[in-house]
């Protein structure tokens, strides 16, 4: 598959670029990319929550009401779950919600995300480019050149912290260096953009999944 090579004016540079069929070309896997994002997103739980149980609750346990004779429920402590501010049953409690994922079927998941972005046709590739100081309104008029209105994702050669901070302020947009994408923000993006030089990067960046 065959791509033309972007400048960041949005004009065709009269190069084009072959992209890695084992990446781009294979079946997309919905169930390996559903594993992927669910990970990645339970991995972002902070899990801090917790209800206070009875045994936690600072309440009498005196007895309220005699046994017998009252025509209602026995009752013996206002801790029990059964009265406004007492302890909750099976309440949540601190946990970690993240799980372990295999390597292939990450790796098969962000093949599947990328192949998925091709065939969509909703998949860039621009020349490396790079911002001398941190400007958002630069990097606003390449997403206006490139005509991109929606989400959209930018796949870096090399850390570049300039490109990052001009970026960071636009909420529709992301920057990332080519090994730090994970499958729901290739997903997540309406359009990938990948810079040159990135492309053959790929391989070696699901390797160090």
């Amino acid at each position: 598959m065959k791509l033309d090579v972007l400048n960041i004016q949005g004009k065709t540079t009269g190069r084009s670029i072959e992209l890695p069929e084992d990446i781009f070309g294979i079946e997309p896997n919905p169930h390996a990319v559903y594993l992927s994002v669910k990970q990645y997103l339970a991995a972002q739980r902070q899990g801090t929550h917790k209800a206070k149980e009875r045994w936690e609750i600072a309440r009498t346990t005196k007895k309220l009401k005699r046994q017998k004779g009252t025509g209602t429920a026995r009752a013996g402590s206002m801790k029990s779950p059964i009265f406004r501010g007492g302890g909750r049953v099976f309440g949540p409690k601190p946990r970690n919600y993240s799980f372990k994922l295999n390597k292939k079927v990450k790796e098969l998941a962000r093949y599947s995300a990328y192949a998925d972005k091709a065939a969509s046709g909703s998949l860039l590739v621009v020349e490396d480019f790079n911002i001398s100081v941190p400007n958002t309104k630069e990097f606003k008029n390449i997403l206006t050149n490139l005509d991109l209105k929606g989400k959209s994702l930018f796949l870096t050669s090399e850390r570049n912290n300039n490109v990052y901070l001009s970026s960071r302020n636009l909420p529709k947009s992301e920057v990332r260096f080519v090994s730090d994408a994970n499958t729901y923000e290739i997903i997540n993006a309406d359009v990938l953009v990948i810079s040159e030089n990135s492309v053959g990067k790929l391989k070696i960046a699901n390797e160090q999944l």
